[in-house]
């Protein structure tokens, strides 16, 4: 009978992670909105694909597409493209994002079912794939990034922009996207008919953020082709300048990716610049922060005092 689950713990999945060599693997992302009429016959069958070829890593299906963010063996890259291929042929010619690096980024395997793939907290009807913002590669957003005229806005969440983003971005804060969808139209509403480049780490938020704008009335909306992660290797390979300031936040094990020198942002504990997040070692916590190296062994992983004593009660 084919597998359509995991039988290992992640705890001993993590330990026989960390025991082998990942050198040969690449971290990877990709999405598509397009109607699935049945998530669960899509979800395992990429399931029992993925388990059969060691592909590690979080995947969402639900009516409205399918979100991966995956570890594969980089000889399996090629039968990862014919078994999209295969499997829908609106999945043909997809955008692959590749990681900036692609050190222990999972150490397991999740296929879930959603009622979205992306959450956006929004009743009323206003996505369509074909109805979104212009797509512009690293060439036009340096250009951009250099005209006082455009905007750029980040849609992604606070503690991803407190370690990287581009120059004089406009940060909407908010802990989830279902917060920013309600706030940017009430902060950017000064900006209607300007040009606003809307960003994000891969695309996918950008795909809804942009027609949520355009709903709403916004004249002049452009997104990133891939987000950050597709401005960067689009910028190198084109032999461009990166204006994308510190490190992009990712949702896996590394935490972030350097993008560029620059380190904009802060430790929690002593204010000294560091880009390092970690998650409090007291359990009852597990608060995500900031926190530089010597702090980090100072604080034992904690964000402080009174989560220290507490974490060192438990071990």
């Amino acid at each position: 009978m084919s597998r359509s689950h995991n039988l290992i713990s992640r705890i001993e999945l993590k330990k026989r992670f960390f025991s082998e060599n990942h050198h040969s693997r690449l971290t990877l992302s990709f999405y598509k909105y397009f109607f699935i009429d049945d998530p669960k016959k899509y979800r395992d069958i990429i399931y029992q694909y993925f388990y059969q070829y060691n592909f590690l890593g979080r995947v969402y299906i639900a009516k409205e597409g399918i979100n991966a963010q995956i570890s594969i063996p980089k000889e399996y890259y090629i039968f990862l493209i014919k078994f999209l291929n295969q499997l829908d042929s609106k999945l043909k010619n997809l955008h692959i994002n590749q990681a900036l690096n692609n050190y222990n980024s999972f150490w397991f395997l999740s296929v879930k079912v959603k009622n979205k793939i992306v959450q956006d907290g929004i009743i009323q009807p206003f996505f369509h794939p074909n109805n979104v913002g212009i797509y512009i590669k690293s060439k036009t957003v340096n250009l951009m990034l250099n005209d006082t005229k455009s905007i750029f806005v980040d849609m992604r969440n606070s503690y991803e922009y407190a370690i990287g983003h581009f120059e004089n971005a406009i940060e909407i804060k908010s802990a989830t996207f279902r917060e920013q969808l309600q706030a940017v139209i009430k902060v950017m509403s000064y900006a209607k008919n300007e040009n606003i480049v809307m960003y994000c780490t891969g695309g996918i938020r950008c795909e809804k953020a942009t027609a949520w704008m355009i709903f709403n009335g916004f004249k002049k909306i452009y997104h990133l082709k891939g987000g950050i992660l597709g401005y960067v290797h689009d910028a190198k390979k084109n032999g461009l300048p990166i204006l994308f300031k510190g490190s992009n936040f990712v949702f896996d094990h590394r935490m972030s990716e350097k993008v560029s020198n620059e380190i904009i942002s802060f430790c929690k504990q002593c204010n000294k610049p560091a880009n390092t997040y970690v998650n409090c070692q007291n359990h009852l916590c597990h608060l995500l922060f900031i926190q530089c190296n010597k702090c980090t062994i100072d604080f034992q992983k904690c964000c402080s005092l009174s989560c220290m004593t507490n974490y060192m009660l438990q071990i």
